[in-house]
Formats: C-alpha cells, sequence, structure tokens
C-alpha cells in the first residue's frame, strides 16, 4: 500500500508538483505503481531519482501509463538516467540487472498486468463463445534486452494462472508467432519487441486467436483488464488447475520456412540458380529463417558475421532499421566487396525487410519501402495474370491492399490490371482485419474441414469465386505480405518474394533498378518522402499532440505557395473504404495540393515523433531522368515549406 513509501519521498514529490518540477500526472502514477508493486527495487528507484532532483527523469517515466497503440505496448527498458538499484550485478551484454521503473517503461510491473489482463479478457471471451476448456498462449521475442527474460515470465504466469503455453526455445521473428497461432488454433499470443526502435525499448505485441494483432473488440477488452489490474502480485491456481509448457524449436521452424515455399509463382525461374545475395538481421532474429530458405531456393548468400549473432545492444548501427541507409552500409560494403547482386537486411523482430540493389551503372542503390512493395505488387500481380490465376472474368474479386501514406504507384497497378485497390489506416493489423473479412466471406458449405488446412491454391480459388483475394499487402514502412496465411507483415516472406522479382528481371536480362524504371516509364514516376520531428520524454509528448491537434484545428490553406485543394481529417471525418466499409477515427491529415502534391501528418503509434509523408509524381515520360528531378525538387520544396509551418505552429 501508499503507507510503504519511505515517509521522506512524500514531502520530496509534493514539493516538486508545487515548483512545477513534477508532473501532477507523473506524481499519481508514482503513487499508484507504488501501491501495487511487490519490488523493492521500484521505491528505491523512485527515492533515488526524488533525492537527485531527477525529474525530468521521472516525469519521463511516469507521466503516462503505457496503452495499446500501433504495435502494442511500447516503452523503455533502459532509463536516460540508470539509477544504482536499476544497475544492481548488472545484466548480459552491460544491460543493468533490473528494467527501468515507471508507469511509461517496459517493465514486469507492467509486462505482468498485460499478460494477466489479456488471461483474463481470453477467459471471458472463451466463455462467452460457450467453449470451455484452458485458453492456449504462444510466446516469442526478438534478440533485445529483457526480451527472453518477459517470454518466460508472460509464459509462467500463462501456465500459473491456467493456460497453456508455447514458448520458442530462442529468439524469433514476429511473423512466425501469427503463423504459429493460426497454425495451432491458439487462442492468443505475444512478441516480446519493440521492432526496430532504438535498443534502450522493448515492447509487448498482442495478437489474438486469427494470428492478427489486436482490432476491436479485442484491444479495448484487453486494454480494460489491463488497467483494472493495479497490483503486481498474483495468486497462481493449485498445480492440478494449471497449464502446461510447450518448447518449440527445429520441427516448428521447418514447417513454417515450407509454407513459405508456396510463395513461389515460378519456380522456374529459380531452376539454373539465384542471385548472388548478402543478408544482415542487423544483430536480430531474421537470418534463423530467411538465410536457409533462400540457400534452399538456389541463393548464394552471404552474411554479415560482425552482425549475425543477437545482440540487444545493436552495437554495429545507430538504429536497427533497415529503412535507415546507415543500418545496411555494413552489408552494403561486402555486396560491393564481393559483387553482390542484393542486399536484404531485416529489423530485430523481422517483420520489415530493406533493400539495396546493383543498378545499371553496377553501383548499389538502396530502394525505399514504397519502391520494393510496388515491384511486388507489379510482378505478383502481373505473374498471375501470365500464369491464368487472374483473368477477366475474376479480377474483380481480387485486390491489392496498402495503407492510405503508401505510394499512389500501387493504386496505379491496380488500376491497370482492373483489380481492386484497398486503403487503410496505418497499422497492419488493419490489413490483417480484411483477411479476416475476405476469409470470413466464404460460405461454410464451400469447403469440407478448416479453413486453414486447405492449400493455398484451394483457398485462392475459393476466395476468387465466393470473396475477395488478396493479391500482395504493403506499408511505406517495409512491411510487407504476400498471402493469409500469416496476418502480419513478414520479412522473411518478403525476402522470398522478393528473391523471385529478382530472379525475374534478370531473366529477362534486367537489373531490379532497371525493372523499377521500366515500371516508372509505364505509369509514370511516383516519388515519397518521409519526414519526422522527434520529441521525446512527457514534454515531447505534449508537443507532438499540441502541433498534431493544430492541424486539425487549423489546417494549412496554401504550402509552398500552392494552394490545397482538399484536406481529409480522419479525426473529425467518417470516411469508408473502397469496399465501403467505415475507416476507424484516427489522427492523420491527409492534404492534397492543386499541383499534384500532397501529403500526410500523424504522430507515430511506437516511437515517440510526429510523422510526415510527402507524396509527388509526373506523368509517364521520355526523359525519365528529367522526370526524377522535377519531382525530387518539388519534394525538397514541399518539405522546406511543410517544416516552416510546423516550427510556426509550435512556436
Amino acid at each position: 500500500m501508499i503507507q510503504r513509501i519511505m515517509s521522506d519521498l512524500l514531502p520530496l514529490l509534493d514539493g516538486a508538483v508545487e515548483r512545477g518540477d513534477l508532473l501532477v500526472s507523473s506524481r499519481e502514477n508514482i503513487s499508484a505503481l507504488l501501491a501495487g508493486s511487490n519490488s523493492p527495487v521500484a521505491e528505491a528507484v523512485v527515492t533515488e531519482l526524488a533525492e537527485s532532483g531527477e525529474w525530468a527523469e521521472l516525469n519521463d517515466r511516469f507521466f503516462k501509463t503505457l496503452v495499446f497503440g500501433t504495435g502494442g505496448l511500447r516503452g523503455r527498458t533502459v532509463g536516460r538516467v540508470v539509477t544504482v538499484a536499476e544497475e544492481g550485478e548488472g545484466g548480459p551484454l552491460g544491460r543493468p540487472e533490473h528494467p527501468c521503473v515507471g508507469t511509461a517503461s517496459m517493465n514486469f510491473y507492467n509486462v505482468g498486468r498485460a499478460i494477466r489482463g489479456m488471461v483474463a479478457y481470453v477467459k471471458k471471451y472463451l466463455a462467452s463463445q460457450g467453449i470451455e476448456r484452458k485458453p492456449s498462449f504462444a510466446f516469442a521475442e526478438d534478440t533485445r534486452h529483457y526480451s527472453r527474460d518477459f517470454a518466460e515470465f508472460c509464459a509462467k504466469v500463462c501456465v500459473e494462472l491456467g493456460c497453456d503455453a508455447y514458448l520458442f526455445e530462442d529468439a524469433r521473428a514476429t511473423p512466425q508467432l501469427s503463423f504459429l497461432i493460426r497454425e495451432l488454433r491458439l487462442d492468443a499470443g505475444v512478441v516480446l519487441t519493440a521492432s526496430h526502435n532504438p535498443a534502450q525499448d522493448n515492447g509487448f505485441k498482442a495478437y489474438f486467436n486469427e494470428g492478427a494483432q489486436l482490432v476491436e473488440p479485442h484491444a479495448s477488452g484487453v486494454l480494460d483488464e489491463f488497467q483494472d489490474i493495479t497490483e503486481e502480485a498474483y495468486e497462481a491456481l493449485p498445480v492440478s488447475e494449471q497449464g502446461t509448457l510447450t518448447v518449440l524449436g527445429a520441427e516448428a521452424d521447418r514447417r513454417y520456412m515450407d509454407k513459405l515455399k508456396t510463395l513461389l509463382l515460378r519456380p522456374d525461374l529459380l531452376e539454373n540458380g539465384g542471385a548472388k545475395v548478402v543478408f544482415t538481421n542487423i544483430h536480430g532474429t531474421g537470418g534463423h529463417i530467411s538465410v536457409p530458405i533462400l540457400r534452399e531456393l538456389g541463393f548464394e548468400v552471404l552474411t554479415v558475421a560482425e552482425q549475425d549473432g543477437g545482440d540487444g545492444r545493436f552495437p554495429t548501427v545507430a538504429s536497427p532499421n533497415p529503412e535507415n541507409a546507415p543500418a545496411l552500409a555494413m552489408a552494403m560494403e561486402l555486396a560491393e566487396k564481393e559483387n553482390a547482386e542484393i542486399v536484404i537486411g531485416t529489423d530485430p523482430d523481422c517483420d520489415r525487410m530493406g533493400v539495396a540493389v546493383r543498378n545499371d551503372a553496377g553501383e548499389m542503390q538502396l530502394l525505399t519501402g514504397n519502391q520494393i512493395g510496388s515491384l511486388m505488387a507489379w510482378y505478383r500481380t502481373k505473374t498471375m495474370f501470365d500464369l491464368g490465376i487472374l483473368n477477366d472474368s475474376n479480377r474483380g474479386h481480387a485486390a491489392l491492399i496498402k495503407t492510405f501514406v503508401t505510394t499512389e504507384l500501387q493504386t496505379a497497378i491496380a488500376e491497370k490490371f482492373g483489380v481492386n485497390m484497398v486503403d487503410t489506416l496505418t497499422g497492419f493489423k488493419f490489413i490483417s482485419d480484411k483477411l479476416m473479412k475476405y476469409e470470413q466471406g466464404i460460405p461454410a458449405d464451400k469447403y469440407e474441414g478448416d479453413y486453414r488446412d486447405l492449400s493455398e491454391e484451394v483457398t485462392r480459388k475459393l476466395r476468387l469465386e465466393y470473396s475477395r483475394f488478396f493479391i500482395f499487402g504493403g506499408e511505406e514502412s517495409y512491411g510487407y505480405l504476400g498471402a493469409d496465411f500469416v496476418r502480419d507483415k513478414d520479412g522473411n516472406m518478403a525476402a522470398v518474394m522478393f528473391a523471385e522479382v529478382a530472379a525475374y528481371a534478370k531473366s529477362q536480362g534486367m537489373t531490379i533498378a532497371g525493372l523499377l524504371d521500366a515500371i516508372y516509364k509505364e505509369f509514370g514516376f511516383y516519388l515519397e518522402q518521409g519526414k519526422s520531428m522527434v520529441m521525446e520524454g512527457a514534454e515531447g509528448a505534449a508537443q507532438i499532440k499540441a502541433l498534431n491537434d493544430s492541424y486539425s484545428n487549423t489546417p494549412p490553406t496554401e504550402v509552398d505557395g500552392v494552394a490545397v485543394s482538399r484536406v481529409r481529417d480522419f479525426a473529425k471525418e467518417q470516411f469508408e473504404d473502397s469496399e465501403g466499409d467505415t475507416i476507424p477515427n484516427a489522427g492523420m491529415l491527409l492534404v492534397e495540393l492543386e499541383d499534384g502534391r500532397s501529403f500526410a501528418v500523424r504522430p507515430s503509434g511506437t516511437e515517440p515523433k510526429i510523422k510526415f509523408y510527402l507524396f509527388g509524381k509526373d506523368e509517364p515520360s521520355d526523359d525519365l531522368e528529367a522526370s526524377k528531378q522535377k519531382v525530387r525538387d518539388g519534394l525538397d520544396s514541399l518539405w522546406a515549406g511543410l517544416e516552416s509551418d510546423a516550427q510556426a505552429r509550435m512556436a
């Protein structure tokens, strides 16, 4: 209880609030955590920070409580200020012994409440469905600090609360957990990961029984249960009522890899061997599946030895994010040395994939997430028509899916082939929600057994005849999916699909960069730029909210000297997608200019930043280089105008 707080701590906290050093919300959250925690470390940490006058650190740790965003729960596990109590005897790879104390941090207090909230919700859900059995959960983790500790802890809590738990023997990719949930018909799952965030962060990414991240009504249900739990301690059930723990290894990997191979549309392209590839998992999980499967498909795969092992410090990069060129620098150096044709990099939990390719000039060229996705969307759509899978009679039942902030080149591709384009909000769970809709749209009497047991060929025919067939989906932030047996973006799947694109380009006597230029010549040149403003901690969160509110309350009427032709405010207005489904409200503004340029602005759901997405395009031109320069100059000018406007709004 609150009486446990040291008597000399309360006056310190109250005095800081009176002086304006400590936020009222921080004071309230400190009290709540100390009242509910059963760890002596928590009180020692708060006392140490307060007595040292580290009020900014306390505000950053306690200004809010964690909530489920686009990537589940995320927060720091290592504070900017590491206390003596947290450092303890130290931990692996130089981390503190104990994770960061705070209601806005990832620690056992929050992780324990989160998994207990999920258990409580799943039990109620099963009861509401008339299902009488033990709930079942799967757990996976990446290579971050505390990931394994959190995963083992979650599995232990589940078992002690009467659930069966499945835990991988070591770090695994996020999408493999999605596959496992669907394959084993589990009720829920969690990946302990912060994806591509900095090394000090970790997260709790929650999945439900379809293998997709939580969507409504499950997201709110789990959040309510999570917030209702205030005590860290819990009472384990009698041993006879507890669940069992199953540890998974090579056999589960093999089943996943075999399913990934069904993605190939033209295996014949690989009969004479594939390209030379340099792969890096940037100290994460990607090499466990992507490297062996690419080798099995005939590719010569080299890896960056310094980045092969799992290491939560990510010591060779400033950020383990394949969106950022420096993260692929070592792989590109190896590619130059070994004359490799492709560089593939995945983030720590292998749900994102970045690529560099050798262009017509013989130089390694980085591709953006929009370019990578467009190549795969074009190739897979075109090839399905070439193979007769898609045709004039069924194209109306086929769809590409992307997020609103992903390139409109993919919309142009869909229009050219006469298939549907569906736009969703940012967050792959919205794409996965569409896949569930398509699966459920097939009449139950049209097939026998469980949909998940059917082959890709059979489910494709069913969807094309009775529902909608998902060709490909993705988002600009380097996340892609090419089949519905996984319900989240999949870096392993992306590696297989992109390898086939590379084989196709080679069969046509083209480089991948040359193939991309050929697409531009047909559809016109499209270019996108992603920009962001990072604002960390309690003060930063307030700045992000104020700036986002400013755009919503007073949207621009002119940017870069060009009049605004249309504004879509997803927070205030109600929109429907191309299938007539209502789009949930979200803090995003889409702004179109009269000259064809456009931009979007939204706060990140996983990082302390506000994001800007800039879009430019030009009609097909015989002079592609001039077209590229024209669009680049236009986006550079647009950003200069937006950056100036944002600074003025914040001032």
